[in-house]
């Protein structure tokens, strides 16, 4: 994967490391903001290119990145708590975007993998309830939103665990841990935001965001059904 994509390898990886230094560097604004929109627009370049946009699984990843990259814009004008609240939701309509393209692969044979099922259930249900009443006290107005948004987020690595066996195995393995940086992402934002902040929150949740996106999107393009229903 690395080797068939290096030219788009390359240009990510020199986006992903002037995004961590302008994070780590606050006085690198201009950079940041430049930068920002970059991660997801060469994605959805990469993502087009790949994969020509063919069925609804792709189109369905392919909104998702429009919904992530309206989220990032909307979190980089400040903090204002309309942005942060119109961010939220743009970033949960995009993992709602990947859940509906999971599934698709999910129905392919929903019969397969029963028990990798209900261990994927168990976990993040686990996770879910667990992290939601750890940050709940600290959480104010915000506790139903986080809860709705913890809840779909959670979801989303479900679904991404229950691609097993139904395409091929370096697209399970992107996606899947792709959900769980987008998982590891979400979890450090809310911790910084709402329970106590730590130096270099910004550095750390970007690296878990934009390695998210990447391999949820290279998983994409690599995607191969095993099981396939007509016109998926």
């Amino acid at each position: 994967m690395l080797k068939k994509h290096l030219k788009f390898n390359t240009l990510f990886a020199v986006i992903f490391i002037l995004q961590l230094l302008s994070e780590y560097n606050h006085e690198l604004i201009r950079l940041k903001y430049t930068t920002k929109p970059l991660i997801v627009l060469s994605l959805l370049l990469m993502l087009t290119v790949g994969t020509r946009l063919k069925g609804r699984f792709h189109k369905r990843i392919f909104t998702g990145l429009l919904f992530a990259l309206a989220g990032d814009i909307l979190l980089m004008l400040g903090d204002n708590p309309a942005y942060f609240m119109y961010g939220l939701g743009a970033f949960l309509i995009c993992h709602i975007c990947y859940i509906s393209a999971f599934y698709l692969d999910f129905r392919s044979a929903p019969e397969l993998d029963k028990k990798g099922a209900r261990i994927a259930i168990l976990m993040c249900a686990f996770f879910g309830i667990g992290f939601y009443f750890y940050i709940r006290p600290h959480l104010g107005p915000m506790r139903l939103p986080v809860l709705a948004y913890t809840f779909v987020i959670s979801l989303m690595m479900m679904m991404a665990a229950f691609r097993n066996l139904r395409v091929n195995r370096s697209s399970f393995l992107f996606i899947l841990f792709g959900a769980i940086c987008f998982l590891v992402s979400d979890a450090l934002l809310a911790l910084n935001k709402f329970v106590i902040q730590f130096d270099y929150a910004g550095v750390f949740i970007m690296a878990a965001y934009m390695a998210a996106q990447y391999l949820i999107t290279m998983g994409a393009v690599d995607r191969k059904l095993i099981n396939l229903y007509p016109k998926q």
